[in-house]
């Protein structure tokens, strides 16, 4: 086995290790614990015996995974709503279970949100709802403000933000805004019921309520924020007929904030984060061999920028430290226009492919959930030999990146990520080794 295959197969080992160490069963055996009817949220205590109801709501990519891992703390006495973009290979009884779709909702999409939205809105104080809450939940569960918005408005309008090039944080800014559900608003409709949230986070730890469009939180947020985002992405021409309307006479509706009652009773708990998968990742790498230095600060950055970044520190970082492991956590954007099948992991991969030709470095990127952008891979493996092996199979690089196609690329060259979806979310890990 030459060395650049040796590295590149340890990267893989160093992210799968990530993934099994963050998974959500082991998320909430560390976090979650039930016994003769007390349950422990965290730092939280809750006697189930003091509600007249106990109903949970499970959104997001993760779904079904946090219910299962819920049933197996607290036993089959739960009932509520399921709603995921992935088919549940057994359903938890006591549970309706929606497939909602990502990244653009769906009519079930639409039918999860005003289901759940009837079960909250009749409960009283004495009920206890708990909230499981994931990434992908923005467009899993959906139902605009308008019902002059129809389903097909509603994905063109999702369409136009994905594309945009905005950060996640301003994506979902507009997506609350629009929302009957987000931004507060299923905290609101269950009020005056006691609220927790137990979070598997695909955002940044700074901004819990960007998690699912944040349903159950405060929305930190404004309307303002929505017309200044559309007028610096150019949104409005993107926009269908019904939405544009809704911006032109500045007609939104204000989401929740700290001050509403809703809040009052309501708590909520990180069981997972990208944190997790990073520490996890530097606990593999040290056991591999390598001084390991984590750096988180290309956060939503663009994927070109970000790239250059990453591999001016691993670079600086080989002339101290041999071999040397970079891990950063947390998500780049692409700003895709007529694209083919990939993903932004994929599409960062290939652009640092490009720039370490000939180099000892290996650069793994990858999403946590298993899914990149449009394609069926979690992400991408390279290193200073992958443009050299594209050539010898008569690929090119550099059309692959123009048109955002990667994913065949990679599939070619065996470097694809295949995790296949992972029932979990908790971001993207970029992992570069210098050697």
């Amino acid at each position: 086995m030459s060395e650049s295959t040796r590295m590149r197969q340890i990267a893989r080992e160093i992210f799968e290790h990530a993934l099994a160490e963050g998974s959500i069963a082991k998320g909430f055996a560390r976090h979650v614990h039930c016994e003769r009817g007390i349950l422990r949220v965290c730092e939280d205590l809750y006697d189930l015996h003091l509600y007249s109801r106990v109903l949970v709501v499970s959104l997001g990519k993760a779904g079904h995974t946090m219910v299962e891992a819920l049933s197996a703390q607290v036993g089959a006495s739960l009932e509520g709503i399921v709603a995921s973009s992935v088919e549940s290979p057994a359903q938890v009884h006591g549970f309706r279970y929606f497939r909602g779709g990502h990244p653009t909702p769906n009519a079930e999409a639409v039918q999860a949100a005003s289901a759940i939205l009837g079960m909250l809105e009749a409960q009283p104080a004495s009920s206890l709802i708990m909230f499981l809450l994931s990434g992908g939940g923005s467009s899993i569960v959906e139902k605009p403000i308008d019902d002059e918005i129809s389903l097909d408005d509603l994905i063109a309008t999702y369409r136009a933000l994905v594309h945009s090039g905005a950060p996640i944080f301003e994506i979902n800014a507009v997506r609350k805004h629009l929302s009957a559900v987000k931004g507060g608003r299923l905290a609101q409709a269950a009020f005056p019921a006691q609220q927790v949230s137990l979070l598997v986070s695909d955002v940044p730890d700074s901004t819990p309520d960007a998690l699912a469009s944040g349903p159950t939180m405060p929305d930190s947020t404004t309307v303002e924020d929505c017309y200044r985002i559309a007028e610096k992405y150019e949104l409005l021409k993107q926009f269908p007929p019904s939405v544009r309307e809704l911006f032109e006479r500045h007609a939104f509706e204000e989401t929740p904030k700290s001050d509403h009652p809703a809040f009052h009773r309501a708590r909520w708990w990180p069981v997972l984060t990208n944190q997790t998968a990073i520490d996890e990742a530097s606990i593999a790498a040290e056991r591999a061999g390598f001084v390991v230095h984590v750096d988180n600060s290309c956060d939503d950055w663009d994927y070109d920028h970000a790239a250059d970044y990453l591999l001016r520190r691993v670079r600086e970082l080989r002339q101290q430290f041999s071999p040397v492991c970079l891990i950063s956590g947390g998500e780049v954007t692409v700003k895709v226009t007529d694209g083919g099948v990939g993903g932004r992991n994929q599409q960062f991969a290939l652009a640092c492919a490009e720039r370490i030709k000939g180099e000892n470095i290996t650069v793994l990127s990858a999403g946590t959930d298993g899914v990149d952008g449009n394609s069926s891979a979690a992400g991408a493996v390279v290193d200073g030999a992958t443009v050299e092996r594209t050539r010898g199979r008569g690929l090119d690089v550099r059309a692959a990146l123009e048109k955002f196609d990667t994913y065949p690329l990679f599939r070619a060259l065996g470097d694809a990520i295949e995790t296949g979806p992972t029932g979990n979310n908790s971001r993207d890990l970029r992992i570069l080794l210098a050697y």
